[in-house]
């Protein structure tokens, strides 16, 4: 009998939120896990923060969405 492996998929989102860098990677996920089915991680790629008058306005990341490609 043959085994058949895992394919893995990598999706780049950016999510923000004017709460928090934590906020932000809940934002981006909530929102991927309502369209893509069976991820299995997330990795954070960057974090920045937009600025007006001084102050931090929003955090934004850039996320990588893992998941397995259903057979």
């Amino acid at each position: 009998m043959r085994s058949e492996g895992r394919v893995a998929r990598i999706t780049e989102i950016v999510a923000g939120s004017p709460k928090s860098f934590d906020d932000a990677i809940l934002v981006g996920f909530k929102r991927a896990s309502k369209t893509l089915r069976g991820i299995t991680g997330v990795r954070v790629k960057d974090m920045r923060a937009k600025v007006e008058d001084g102050k931090i306005v929003e955090y934004r990341v850039t996320l990588d969405v893992i998941f397995v490609l259903e057979t």
